[in-house]
């Protein structure tokens, strides 16, 4: 049992490396958006989960998206709304990128 349960920790701390790695999470020296089309796929096909707050570095409001599955819906409409209207801004002020 105990050694199952480090095998998920070790697991869980890999997986967030990895993601680390590929630019998922945003890092303090982030000096541009991230990009506009990525987070609106992420809003409108995983919003409910809070990955688009996630992506864009709110993992605050990400963990509260995702607790209470997108304000049942309606927390996703309007960040969906927000990021097709381009004034949504990461968690770093900047506004998001469309490339």
């Amino acid at each position: 049992m105990q050694l199952e349960v480090s095998y998920r920790i070790i697991s869980a701390v890999i997986s967030i490396e990895y993601l680390n790695k590929l630019g998922f999470f945003m890092t303090e020296n982030s000096a541009e958006g991230k990009d506009w089309l990525t987070t609106l796929l992420l809003s409108i096909f995983l919003g409910q989960f809070g990955v688009d707050r996630f992506f864009t570095g709110s993992t605050g409001l990400g963990v509260a998206k995702l607790l209470t599955l997108g304000g049942c819906g309606i927390w996703q409409i309007i960040d969906i709304i927000i990021i097709a209207t381009g004034a949504y801004k990461d968690s770093n002020g900047n506004p998001l990128v469309k490339k």
